[in-house]
C-alpha cells in the first residue's frame, strides 16, 4: 500500500525584495480512481494560482510532489509547520 502524503504548504519570504510568496501541494482522488496532483502558488494573502496534473496510479503522483517539493526547497520555500 502506498502512503499518500498530507498536504505541503510552503512559504518564501524576502523582505529587501517584498517578496511573500506560498506553494500548496496535494494529491485528490478524482472520480475515475485516477490522482490529482493539485498546486496551488502566489503572493501570500491572495488566492492565487490553481494548477492540477492527472495520473493514473498514486505513485506517479506522489514522485511528482516529492520532485516538486525538492524544486522548491532548492528556490528558498520552507514547509509550514503541520497544524
Amino acid at each position: 500500500m502506498t502512503h499518500t502524503p498530507l498536504p505541503l504548504r510552503m512559504t518564501r519570504y524576502d523582505p529587501a525584495r517584498n517578496m511573500a510568496r506560498f506553494y500548496a501541494l496535494s494529491l485528490e482522488p478524482t472520480l475515475f480512481g485516477e490522482v490529482m496532483l493539485v498546486r496551488n502558488w502566489g503572493r501570500i494573502g491572495t488566492r492565487g494560482q490553481v494548477l492540477t496534473q492527472t495520473f493514473a496510479q498514486a505513485d506517479e503522483a506522489t514522485e511528482a510532489l516529492n520532485t516538486l517539493h525538492r524544486q522548491k526547497a532548492r528556490k528558498g520555500y520552507r514547509a509550514l509547520a503541520s497544524q
